[in-house]
């Protein structure tokens, strides 16, 4: 099956969404037929250009930045075309192609016109204003970071992907909270999955993780919630405990971060790492056995929450969207935006340690049965043979004169 994968952003930009879309093209590639052929013929389409990444190191093709011709080219060559995100150009030729189209929503785009659910006046998660027709403060929102233009511009736009993925062979959701969100028609959810890692014992340093010590990962962005945090260790602080804090990320909140630590006078309590990944991210977190993931908006599922969850480590998290889902009752939960809450979580695993081993243990089980990477891998490959098998009826269908995805 010669399958297109759009995905706007990926390597060697750094990202959730890249992360999972090299993931599952990987192992897409590796899939064999009854004969042991390999059943998915994988070409990655990206936007982002390749800058010193070596496309060539990769076990399926990748095309960088491609004209419209020849993009409208390769979707007419193509069996399936799935999209990471309701992407609108390849959406709408992949349509005009009258090719089966699976888009995966890694964001709210069709439901949000920013795409993240996020109230940006309030600074807290929309009450799905888009959904109650609210249009006029779906454009007071925007028009917050946005121009008058692009915010108009932006609402037009979540009309017509609703409408086109209405018409998709299938959207996949990477939780059931998104799922419902979006309410879309021929939706699946397909968690994210992440590969265990090899022979490692997630719980062999357990006793040399500092209760005292926690963790954030991810964007520096306002809706992440990060002053939630500084705000938990100031009260934390006058009641007399002392904790240490690491943020590994980097974003455009960084230097406002900085800036509301060294007001606080909480620079001996965090740490801003900047970006870290493979062995250094694993030595940074090496005495830490408890994330913290604040976040004010509804999260769509929370990669970064799901790798820690697969090594053991404890989750404090908003109770929000689909991160509220993917820790379940295996961490710590609080109301978005409480620091009240959230100090008390802290507070917990401060005196009673032996929670992170507990609890880790039992978000590594959640992880290890819910969001494995051969399930997420062969999930994905049963949508698209479904996809093909739709395309090819509706094939048949266009042929006797009736459109194979009804507007």
């Amino acid at each position: 099956m010669k399958l297109l994968l759009y995905c706007h952003f990926f390597a060697p930009s750094i990202g959730g969404v890249e992360n999972i879309v090299l993931s599952l093209a990987r192992g897409l590639v590796e899939l064999r037929s009854a004969d042991g052929l390999s059943e998915f013929e994988v070409t990655l389409v990206t936007q982002t250009p390749a800058v010193s990444f070596d496309d060539q190191s990769l076990p399926f093709a990748v095309v960088r930045q491609p004209t419209l011709t020849r993009l409208w080219s390769m979707i007419r060559a193509s069996d399936v075309i799935h999209l990471a995100g309701p992407a609108l150009m390849p959406l709408m030729l992949a349509r005009l192609a009258r090719k089966p189209v699976v888009v995966e929503h890694h964001g709210y785009q069709v439901v949000c016109p920013n795409g993240l659910l996020f109230h940006h006046p309030t600074q807290s998660a929309c009450p799905g204003h888009f959904k109650l027709r609210n249009y006029a403060e779906c454009f007071r929102c925007n028009q917050q970071n946005e121009t008058s233009w692009k915010s108009l511009r932006l609402l037009a736009l979540t009309f017509l992907r609703q409408r086109l993925c209405s018409g998709a062979a299938f959207n996949i959701a990477p939780t059931g909270h998104v799922a419902t969100r979006n309410q879309l028609p021929k939706s699946k959810v397909i968690f994210h999955g992440i590969e265990n890692p090899h022979g490692a014992d997630p719980f062999a340093q357990s006793k040399a993780f500092n209760p005292n010590s926690f963790a954030y990962l991810g964007r520096l962005v306002t809706e992440k919630g990060l002053l939630v945090v500084l705000e938990a260790v100031r009260l934390l602080r006058r009641e007399g405990y002392e904790v240490f804090v690491k943020i590994v990320g980097d974003g455009p909140e960084r230097i406002n971060l900085q800036s509301e630590i060294a007001v606080s006078g909480l620079q001996k309590n965090f740490c801003l790492t900047g970006f870290l990944l493979g062995d250094e991210l694993d030595i940074a977190l090496q005495d830490v056995g408890t994330i913290i993931m604040p976040t004010l908006m509804e999260e769509t599922a929370g990669l970064a929450v799901i790798e820690q969850m697969m090594r053991g480590r404890l989750v404090i998290a908003s109770g929000i969207g689909g991160l509220g889902e993917v820790v379940g009752s295996t961490g710590l939960q609080f109301p978005a935006g409480n620091a009240v809450a959230l100090a008390e979580c802290m507070k917990k695993v401060i005196q009673h340690p032996a929670i992170i081993s507990s609890l880790g243990h039992q978000a590594r089980e959640r992880a290890l049965n819910f969001f494995a990477r051969p399930t997420m891998i062969a999930e994905h490959a049963s949508v698209y043979r479904s996809a093909r098998l739709l395309g090819t009826y509706h094939k048949a269908r266009s042929k006797c004169g009736t459109m194979p995805y009804p507007l």
